[in-house]
């Protein structure tokens, strides 16, 4: 999306009630060319005090070009699988961990609030089913370098609501329940379903993509299956309404956001 449409999207989900929107990623256009200029859209957006606008930063770099934005919130991302690591961020997960160092540094310098996210806490595309202990130790590293929050990712949507609750309940014997968020991409159909069993156990942040935008480059299964984006924001908050979770969203504006992400994408394939 070019970078006025992604403003006028971001001012839209500014009206939902949401507590932090997630704007764009400081990483290399080179890689994610449908990213770049996040410092532009960063700058334009109508910002509400209320609201925490945060951007993903894959290390230093990032994080300085984050700081330039005046961003006062970011993530860094890693994974509980070494492969999937080399292969989404060039890294293994001890290399990681030594690129968040710095980067946690100048956050706390500057005073900004740092979430971590964890990719493949269920499932890997190149090494098969993840140990929940495994997910644990890395959650648990993210936790003692100073992440405030950590999302627990189903990268490749093979999660079920019986290994979700598995996978949550080995992370939070290392990390307070009240510090989890959840992450469900949903190509399998399952990402409500899970969600709701993450909210079972505990949590109480959850991930979600307007329009369902979104998904993983390096996310494929071994069938060949691309992974779909973060579950819709409009099927997660109708789902929570419908099971009796109180939430700040306003469901009619998230409706809104989507039909402008809709809207956009209809006019692009007809092009």
């Amino acid at each position: 999306m070019p970078i006025d449409m992604r403003v006028q999207l971001i001012d839209l989900l500014s009206q939902c009630g949401f507590a932090e929107i997630e704007v764009g990623s400081f990483v290399s256009p080179k890689w994610i060319p449908q990213l770049a200029d996040t410092g532009l859209v960063y700058r334009q957006i109508h910002q509400n005090p209320k609201i925490r606008y945060s951007a993903l930063v894959p290390n230093e770099r990032g994080m300085a070009d984050a700081i330039a934005a005046g961003g006062q919130n970011v993530s860094i991302f890693t994974a509980a699988s070494d492969t999937f690591s080399q292969k989404n961020t060039n890294c293994s997960l001890k290399e990681s961990f030594e690129r968040f160092r710095p980067v946690m540094k100048m956050a706390q310098a500057h005073g900004i609030r740092v979430r971590g996210y964890v990719s493949c806490a269920i499932t890997c595309p190149y090494e098969g089913d993840i140990l929940p202990s495994a997910v644990a130790r890395v959650a648990g590293r993210l936790l003692d370098l100073g992440c405030a929050e950590i999302s627990l990712g189903d990268t490749i949507g093979r999660g079920t609501p019986q290994t979700i609750r598995i996978m949550v309940q080995a992370v939070a014997a290392l990390v307070p329940i009240e510090k989890l968020a959840i992450h469900c991409h949903d190509t399998f159909g399952n990402a409500v379903s899970n969600v709701l069993e993450a909210l079972n156990q505990g949590i109480r942040v959850v991930d979600a993509a307007i329009h369902g935008l979104g998904g993983c480059p390096y996310a494929a299964s071994k069938e060949g299956e691309k992974a779909k984006g973060n579950v819709a924001t409009e099927t997660i908050v109708a789902a929570l309404e419908e099971k009796g979770y109180s939430t700040t969203i306003n469901l009619d504006a998230v409706k809104r956001a989507s039909e402008f992400v809709g809207s956009w994408f209809g006019v692009s394939e007809n092009k």
